[in-house]
Parts: structure tokens; sequence; C-alpha cells
């Protein structure tokens, strides 16, 4: 997937889509085929100092209430199930963990958040709306549980159709 720069029109809709001015955005990691965002690539540190592992954060709401679903049925509790009876799976999971921790230090190693990615990788799944994200920045293949996350909430949300709301008129 390609990333984009923020625009003051993204920060706009970032603003409404999380009912708060976003913050340590550096770009946006992916975005609806209308253009809206989908996903902001966030700095490791946020401008206020505190540090800020969730580097790809979810922010269109039609994916986030899908993702939220996901998790209130318990699909992380099965997920990490999965993590330990599939060894194959794992290791993919440590390498999106290990991709995700590069991607990172890229723009800044924290000391405080060394070493932790997010989202419970590499050996649990805490918070899909993290994997999500990841995938939806990374593309598939990567994140081989934000994959599986993508899959099951295909019926609710996908990134090839436009859910956003309506711009409203001035």
């Amino acid at each position: 997937m390609s990333h984009s720069s923020v625009t003051d029109a993204d920060i706009a809709v970032l603003r409404a889509q999380l009912g708060r001015p976003p913050r340590g955005v550096v770009e946006i990691a992916a975005r609806c085929v209308c253009g809206n965002p989908t996903v902001v690539h966030t700095f490791p540190r946020l401008p206020d100092g505190t540090p800020f592992p969730t580097q790809y954060y979810l922010t269109h709401p039609e994916a986030v209430s899908a993702v939220s679903t996901l998790e209130a049925n318990g699909v992380m509790k099965e997920m990490t199930q999965q993590l330990q009876d599939d060894e194959e799976l794992a290791a993919a999971y440590r390498r999106a963990h290990e991709r995700y921790l590069e991607e990172r230090y890229a723009m800044d190693d924290v000391p405080e958040i060394h070493g932790i990615s997010a989202g419970g990788m590499p050996d649990r799944v805490k918070c899909l709306h993290v994997l999500v994200g990841h995938s939806l920045a990374s593309g598939p293949g990567v994140n081989p549980l934000g994959d599986a996350a993508l899959e099951r909430i295909a019926h609710q949300w996908r990134p090839d159709r436009c859910t956003c709301p309506a711009p409203e008129e001035d």
C-alpha cells in the first residue's frame, strides 16, 4: 500500500472520525477508496512526550466498529489460541512484529517502548484494531491475523467499498 502525506483536509476528516484532534500523525498509511483516511501512521512519541507504540492507528469509523464487534465476540482469545496451536502462523505473526518494529525504528527508537510493537504481537492478540491497521497499511501477507480479521469483517466493512458519511454542506 502506498502511504501519502497529510493535508489540512485529512486533519479535518481525522478530527471528525476521532471526535478529537489527531495526535502525532506522520502520514496517511491507508485511505478509503473515496480518499478519506482509514489508517494513520503515527510518530512513536506523541507531541506531549508520551511514548506511543501504536504506529498504525485505525481511524475509519465503520472499520473501527466492525473490528470492535470482532473483539466483543471473543475473536482475540480465539486468535491467541491459534497462535499457540499453529507454529507456522506464530512464525508469520512474529515476522509481522519484527517488521512493525523495524518500521518504527526507522522513525525513532523510543527507549520506553523498545522491543514492544502493538496489538499483543508477537505472542498474543490484544487489539485487533492495531492488527487491521497494520494489514491495511502494509498490504496483504504481512500481518496474518490482521488479514484474517479483515476477512472476518468483509460482510460489514471492506477497504474497497466506501462507507464514509457524506460531507456536510456549509
